[in-house]
């Protein structure tokens, strides 16, 4: 295990909830809402967990159902999920969308399929699946299915969650516990750090992860993700080509069960976590904010909290102990938090996750004054 002095650190130098420096505004009232994006003119691109994709008006209205959606396994963690607009979106009309995929005897696994958006009829035209988990195995936990294009819209990348089942994070014949990086059309990229090894190995960026439940690009093209650890341990981390990182060889949590796992150690061979939480903070999302409405928060993340119920800020320029990288503020929400979405004007969104009562807001925040 760590020594004392980094568990202290751990537990001891976390910020107390921050007065909120935003006014926060419900937009819209939603059931089991997961991810959204803004569509160029101002309407919202919403998921919803039990398998609609809706239109909903600055007003919070929904305006359409889109049909031509896939059939989403929808039960325990899995669902209809991320989305993402084209980086052409304005030519194209394409969006890409995420969603716990069934299968035979009880099995599913994620899935990512792209289609034409025709906001005229309501439709998602064209679809069709250009990558998916494999194997699909039992269970409705640990999905992952982030999205993110770099910033030149060149390669797509997936975050793959281990699907609660521990070994395949380190399994190079399977893609789960993987960070996936494809082309926009799901081809596989020649120079993708484990091309060599073939197989669906091939499709790797990075290994060793649990349940990567938010990836994002910053303004220098660089990736970062949140991971929901096990039993303590939650994450935040670079991403950078090939590496391993870890899971479940190595973790700064244990298994929910009681049994430990080594904790990262100088000189274990895996990527140690640039920033972690016990306890924990259940991450559900991340963005690395772009925008100056608050200026303060200029390059840093935010990521959305689950049993946190929280919105926290990590900086990357940590003036804490000689760390470059550490949490700055955590600003109490009350609520579960599924989904952070920077907008246009440098607004952020908030989407509240309803848990079993289903029910889950969309809020805005605005700076004070």
């Amino acid at each position: 295990m760590l020594t004392s002095l980094l568990i202290t650190t751990a537990l001891v130098l976390q910020p107390s909830p921050a007065e909120h420096p935003f006014e926060i505004e419900t937009i819209a009232d939603l059931e089991h809402p997961w991810a959204m994006q803004l569509l160029p003119d101002g309407r919202m691109l919403v998921t919803e967990k039990a398998g609609q994709l809706l239109v909903v008006n600055a007003e919070g209205e929904t305006e359409m159902e889109i049909s031509g959606v896939p059939e989403a396994e929808f039960g325990g963690q899995g669902g209809l999920g991320d989305i993402m607009l084209s980086p052409d979106f304005e030519n194209d009309g394409m969006v890409y969308i995420s969603y716990a995929e069934p299968g035979r005897r009880n099995r599913q696994g994620a899935a990512v399929g792209r289609g034409v958006l025709n906001l005229e009829t309501g439709a998602l035209e064209d679809y069709e699946v250009i990558w998916q988990q494999t194997p699909k195995v039992t269970g409705q936990g640990h999905y992952g299915h982030r999205l993110a294009f770099t910033p030149d819209g060149e390669y797509l990348f997936i975050s793959s969650g281990e699907r609660q089942k521990f070994n395949p994070a380190q399994n190079m014949k399977m893609n789960l516990g993987k960070i996936i990086r494809i082309r926009p059309d799901g081809t596989v990229p020649d120079d993708n750090p484990f091309a060599d090894e073939g197989g669906v190995a091939k499709q790797f960026w990075t290994v060793g992860m649990r349940n990567p439940l938010g990836i994002a690009f910053d303004g220098d093209g660089q990736l970062w993700e949140v991971e929901m650890g096990p039993k303590g341990g939650d994450e935040f981390q670079k991403i950078e080509r090939g590496e391993n990182y870890g899971y479940p060889t190595v973790s700064n949590g244990d298994h929910y069960s009681g049994r430990e796992i080594p904790d990262h150690s100088e000189g274990d061979g895996f990527r140690a976590p640039d920033e972690w939480w016990t306890p924990v903070i259940s991450p559900s999302s991340l963005v690395i904010y772009q925008g100056d409405a608050f200026s303060d928060w200029t390059g840093s993340a935010l990521i959305g909290g689950l049993s946190s119920k929280a919105l926290i800020r990590v900086t990357m320029e940590c003036e804490l102990d000689g760390r470059d990288i550490c949490e700055a503020e955590r600003f109490d929400m009350n609520t579960r938090i599924r989904g952070v979405v920077e907008g246009p004007e440098g607004e952020v969104y908030l989407i509240e996750d309803g848990g079993d009562r289903g029910e889950g807001r969309i809020m805005k925040l605005t700076p004070k004054g």
